[in-house]
């Protein structure tokens, strides 16, 4: 029987995209340039990444950088804002307020729940 490969074509499109997020997560760019670098229209590119994931490319790319974010502060060489930055986010109080919202505490309090 032959596979669906409309259902395949998305699902393929949505590992590139997230290929290509997690391989740019820290840096700035649109979703024109994602579906430029995955030859699609951008529209598309939305709308296939949130049926097949379930969530929309910015969400998938804050968490991207928020998994990085607690490898780094795990680490604790780096200072809560550098960490931000080393992530991608362009100011420690927008790095601050996504990480809690995806986390559900702040870096800090990130910080200070791990094992000495």
């Amino acid at each position: 029987m032959p596979q669906n490969t409309k259902g395949c074509a998305g699902k393929r499109l949505a590992e590139s995209a997230e290929r290509y997020i997690r391989d740019h997560s820290e840096n700035k760019f649109s979703l024109a340039e994602i579906a430029g670098a995955l030859y699609v229209n951008g529209n598309y590119l939305a709308r296939q990444f949130k049926k097949e994931t379930g969530h929309t490319l910015l969400w998938y790319h804050n968490f991207v950088r928020c998994e990085k974010a607690k490898t780094l502060l795990a680490g604790k060489e780096l200072t809560v804002s550098r960490v931000g930055e080393t992530v991608g986010f362009v100011s420690s109080a927008h790095f601050s307020h996504v990480f809690s919202k995806m986390t559900g505490m702040s870096p800090s309090a990130f910080r200070e729940s791990l094992p000495v």
